[in-house]
């Protein structure tokens, strides 16, 4: 840890996030400085193994590019199997490559907040993901981070980079042993798409009632490169905040952001994203849908043009499901120059009766129909996912369903 970043960490580690529920960190317990031995993967027991299992990480490591594990802070298994594809833990990445002192912390501010500062000064490793110049790794990496005891308090760093001409596709299934109830989970994720390389990102929480979640996230793509983020989060979760940033630098750059989001009662989402559009002929997209069954969700969303031939759009749909649940969508859109062409569309309701009562008068029951127009709103075909991908967030919905009504 540099001196230099040790005391920005320090400075911040009582700094509130901009937004959002605050988290007294204090209620959450660090593992112990010698406590950080792997785990041998045998050493998890069935039900830890059937948890990561439904997170969509195959332990076979069948199908897949490249796996990691980690249980708390301990690293469970690391391995890449194709050529051209490093995965490692982040503390042994940053001790065989020096070079990655010049990414980290880079496109997060370690004194962001005192969630960044904890990650920080609390570093619990983190993987590290990379496909060489020109690599095209389209079976999917697959990384778990997975959370076993109580009341403790998990900080990773990730960094991912996708160097010039080459493609990633990663999937990411976070979630928590069934004994556990509550705990806190802290996230820093820095991506760097080099030029025209591309980076796909799938993320599917499963976490426990009473867990605070607050991933914070950075990318930077640079010239004709794209960013593809899909993140779905179907399962009561105390309360989730996170609103990563992309900058556009390179011509021709783009970033597409689908969120699927669903909040049952006692849950709180706080979610976006922002992208700032630096340089000529970008192109943003934002797109959530959002179903509350009781809960609270905020979605946000934010573009920033700054360059007059740049295009973006913002979408918001929420589906009330109960007279207890809010949905509150705050688009943003900030132009900078004439000629930037940036719109949005939000729209917050109800499942219309006429649409029910049109599948009812079809055979359906009235919950058969409800489950219907749910599965149809929820399910999205996101442009240029892989099927592997597609197949991994159609499973979480549909496993979801019976849960949501």
């Amino acid at each position: 840890m540099s001196e230099i970043r040790k005391n920005r960490a320090e400075s911040a580690k009582n700094k509130k996030a901009a937004f959002g529920t605050d988290v007294d960190l204090l209620q959450f317990q660090l593992p112990a400085e010698d406590a950080a031995d792997d785990l041998d993967l045998e050493a998890l027991t069935h039900e830890d193994r059937k948890q990561i299992i439904q997170s969509g990480v195959d332990l076979e490591d069948a199908d897949r590019s490249g796996t990691f594990v980690q249980a708390d802070h301990r690293i469970v298994h690391c391995a890449a199997k194709q050529r051209g594809l490093e995965v490692l833990p982040m503390a042994k990445a940053l001790e065989q490559h020096r070079w990655l002192e010049e990414f980290y912390w880079q496109a997060v501010q370690v004194d962001a907040d005192k969630y960044t500062a904890q990650a920080e000064l609390h570093f619990q490793n983190g993987y590290f993901i990379r496909a060489l110049a020109g690599q095209r790794v389209t079976t999917p990496i697959q990384a778990c981070l997975y959370m076993r005891h109580d009341k403790t308090a998990q900080n990773v760093h990730n960094i991912v980079i996708a160097e010039e001409g080459s493609e990633l596709n990663i999937i990411t299934g976070c979630t928590t042993a069934p004994r556990l109830q509550s705990g806190l989970h802290i996230g820093i994720s820095e991506f760097y798409v080099r030029r025209g390389a591309k980076l796909t990102f799938t993320m599917i929480h499963d976490w426990a009632e009473e867990v605070m979640v607050r991933p914070r996230s950075g990318i930077v793509v640079e010239e004709d490169g794209l960013f593809l983020s899909n993140y779905v989060s179907l399962k009561p979760v105390r309360s989730l905040q996170m609103y990563p940033t992309v900058r556009l630098t390179g011509p021709g750059a783009v970033a597409r952001f689908h969120s699927i989001l669903v909040a049952p009662p006692g849950c709180e989402l706080d979610t976006g994203a922002r992208v700032v559009l630096e340089a000529s002929h970008t192109r943003a997209e934002i797109i959530s849908r959002t179903i509350t069954t009781g809960g609270t969700i905020k979605a946000r969303g934010h573009l920033i043009g700054l360059q007059p031939d740049v295009k973006a759009h913002l979408e918001c749909h929420g589906l009330i499901l109960s007279d207890q649940g809010v949905i509150h969508a705050i688009p943003e859109l900030e132009g900078h120059k004439s000629g930037a062409e940036m719109s949005h569309e939000a729209a917050v309701g109800k499942i219309a009766e006429e649409e029910i009562e049109y599948l009812m008068a079809r055979g359906l029951t009235e919950e058969e129909a409800t489950a219907t127009i749910v599965r149809g709103f929820l399910n999205v075909q996101i442009e240029g996912l892989p099927p592997e991908l597609q197949a991994e967030v159609d499973r979480a919905i549909e496993e979801s369903e019976k849960s949501m009504l």
